[in-house]
């Protein structure tokens, strides 16, 4: 069985027109296998293959001159010295397609492919599989709450059925395609990822420490980062702590959502916020076994949403798009009133994402609840004091069945949505 991926036609126009592709993603979300459904007919290498890898490192240019091209090279920043005569080779003569290349290791290879391959390669990244996918819908335009948008989207709107076991199962395609045990899956996906993926960048002379540094994490999916907190609960330096959330940024397990700030905003906190790249993942490291339990959780709320802004941020990246400078959150010294539980108390103004586009900041509210109100959007306001950006369309996405305007500028949209 094979899942369709938004990313098909995008990826096939981008590499029609560029000397290599690069597709960028986490171990394990389908890289090699949707470049082998699109190529079928082309040699495939893959440098998991230890004696293909020697020979590659050995001697870069004899092992290029004995590959076909067009080629899949998989889990290049392996090889990394193929990069420049992989330059080479493009340059000799003037055809397009020479190599489709695959790394798991995002930003260093990246940064690699761009000082080796200026100007000849386009880079893609590719995420586990979205809602969208999952049920079989095509529409693959990047979300954001505007009327052009919500019309478009009504077009191929799909009741999901039980959106917690998706929460919980995670959005590695394997887990949809066989009937393959998810602690099976990601026991190994862990092992695997401490023994390769981890080693190639840092030496870890404590592994249990470690591990529990990614459980640390993933219990604060959703929350500020907080480096001394994780330090304190893991036993290890500060300066440890930050090293290890940049390894787990760069081989793509979590994303570091930046905090929006401008001149006009002064009370604004300036601490990223953390998510885990998949639930799945981060369920399996908290030890939530069943989606049942999840759903009457304590964390349900931080997995509800950490799962939101990773379907967003599919979006985005499925239309080939690039996201890190489009997206923030808000949260700001500037308290704001709420009644709770029969009283009156102050609190933080936060918004949960800000999808900045063209000069138009869309705020976003997060919340599990199938019961909106207008009240959750009350922190949408400070962004008017941003007199340089206008404020466009707010929504509150949530498991409310159906879209309601609550306001002119305010608009509901269940989780279909997106």
């Amino acid at each position: 069985m094979y899942i369709r991926r938004n990313i098909t036609e995008i990826l096939k126009r981008r590499a029609k027109n560029s000397r290599c592709l690069l597709l960028t993603g986490p171990r394990q979300v389908g890289k090699s296998t949707l470049l082998k459904e699109i190529y079928n007919g082309v040699k495939y290498y893959t440098f998991d293959d230890k004696v293909l890898l020697t020979s590659a490192i050995d001697d870069p240019k004899l092992f290029l001159k004995n590959v076909a091209k067009p080629s899949i090279l998989d889990e290049v920043q392996y090889a990394k010295e193929l990069f420049p005569y992989i330059k080479i080779e493009c340059d000799k003569e003037n055809r397009y397609e020479n190599y489709y290349l695959t790394g798991s290791q995002q930003m260093k290879l990246m940064a690699k492919a761009k000082e080796s391959l200026a100007g000849r390669v386009s880079i893609l990244e590719l995420q586990g599989l979205s809602m969208r996918e999952i049920e079989g819908i095509s529409f693959n335009k990047h979300f954001v709450p505007t009327e052009e948008y919500i019309v478009e989207r009504d077009k191929e709107i799909k009741p999901y059925s039980n959106i917690w076991q998706v929460i919980h199962r995670g959005a590695y395609p394997e887990l949809y395609v066989t009937e393959r045990e998810w602690v099976d899956f990601y026991s190994s996906y862990v092992r695997t990822y401490l023994e390769r993926d981890i080693k190639d960048e840092i030496e870890i002379k404590d592994e249990i420490a470690f591990t529990r540094f990614l459980t640390s994490v993933a219990a604060r999916t959703g929350q500020l980062l907080n480096y001394a907190s994780i330090a304190e609960e893991v036993g290890v330096t500060q300066a440890t702590i930050k090293n290890w959330v940049s390894v787990l940024e760069k081989t793509g397990i979590i994303f570091i959502l930046q905090p929006y700030h401008s001149s006009h905003l002064t009370r604004a906190i300036k601490t990223p916020k953390i998510y885990f790249r998949d639930t799945g993942l981060a369920c399996y490291l908290t030890r939530w076994n069943s989606y049942e339990a999840l759903e009457n959780s304590a964390v349900a709320g931080n997995m509800f949403e950490t799962f939101v802004i990773n379907e967003i941020i599919k979006s985005f990246i499925n239309e080939g798009l690039e996201y890190n400078f489009s997206v923030f959150y808000y949260r700001g010294k500037d308290k704001k009133r709420i009644k709770q539980n029969g009283e009156t108390i102050e609190t933080e103004n936060e918004i949960d994402l800000i999808i900045e586009e063209n000069g138009v900041l869309y705020p976003i509210e997060i919340k599990k609840s199938a019961k909106p109100t207008k009240s959750m959007a009350d922190a949408f306001d400070v962004l008017d004091k941003d007199v340089d950006k206008k404020r466009g369309m707010g929504a509150i996405v949530c498991l409310y069945d159906d879209k309601l305007y609550l306001k002119e500028d305010l608009i509901v949209l269940p989780i279909e949505y997106i």
